[in-house]
């Protein structure tokens, strides 16, 4: 039994995203009503955050702020407790229309605190944009979850902390395996592990997700070394390299399963609203 065994691993699951459409799975859940009900089966499975994007009428990325209501009212209503975690990420929008939707106080968002490259352009957070993010989330009371897509960010969010642009225990996670960006590999991996840990501390709440196919080494990963699990269409569309993901629930199942190898007790999300220091749902 391993000695993170007892600790409770806290699921995230990413429903939709801004780039997977129904011609790459059929499963991938576009207008709201099919987010909610993806939402609610991946909640029953185990999840106990959802990191929403919406989209609009043509199933295109948007940071409409009408739309993102809805979304997380019908969560909240199927859901109980769930944390609702919007996405303020760039490929929804420009400038502050990105963070258009904070004003509605979900218990998160994202906070990509840094630019990188992606596989066909420059993925741009520049600092005046952070700053103002990081500055809305606070008003409303939003609990970042950074978004480290490359070490730099991850000093970035210790700097953050540091000038109380966020708060004194952030929840770092590490996304790995873009092209271009942090590769998915285990001694990367370790080593951003050990960064957090000297930055933050050793009981910090940090978070691992890994693209397409390093779905599932990821999850493994992060279950072994004490951290949380990002799953879900959004990352990735498979279940294997043949076999399309029939749903956001059984792409959490498997990231269950990956916490249960490692003896850790799956969060509810009371349970997980605590460990991120969150107000009750």
């Amino acid at each position: 039994m391993s000695d993170v065994a007892g600790k409770p691993c806290i699921i995230c699951v990413a429903i939709t995203g801004s780039l997977p459409t129904k011609a790459d799975n059929p499963a991938v859940p576009i207008t709201i009503t099919e987010q909610i009900e993806s939402t609610h089966a991946a909640y029953e499975a185990g999840a106990s955050i959802a990191h929403c994007h919406v989209r609009d009428d043509a199933g295109k990325p948007t940071s409409d702020p009408e739309r993102f209501a809805r979304l997380m009212e019908g969560i909240q209503l199927h859901c109980p407790g769930m944390i609702v975690q919007l996405s303020t990420g760039g490929r929804s929008g420009a400038g502050q229309a990105r963070g258009g939707m904070l004003h509605l106080r979900p218990p998160m968002a994202s906070l990509s605190v840094g630019s990188n490259n992606f596989p066909t352009r420059v993925y741009e957070n520049p600092p005046d944009l952070v700053d103002w993010l990081a500055s809305e989330m606070k008003t409303y009371g939003v609990k970042p979850e950074i978004e480290a897509f490359d070490l730099s960010h991850i000093y970035k969010a210790h700097e953050m902390m540091e000038r109380a642009q966020i708060g004194a225990r952030p929840y770092v996670q590490f996304v790995m395996g873009v092209k271009n960006a942090m590769p998915a590999e285990k001694r990367v991996f370790d080593f951003y592990v050990e960064t957090v840990k000297y930055l933050f501390g050793d009981d910090i709440p940090w978070c691992a997700a890994g693209i397409g196919r390093h779905q599932r080494d990821l999850n493994d990963w992060a279950a072994a070394a004490g951290g949380h699990l990002r799953t879900g269409l959004e990352d990735n569309i498979r279940l294997d390299k043949t076999t399309l993901a029939p749903s956001n629930a059984a792409l959490v199942e498997l990231a269950v399963n990956a916490a249960q190898r490692y003896g850790r007790p799956i969060a509810t999300p009371s349970q997980a609203r605590k460990i991120l220091g969150l107000r009750a749902g």
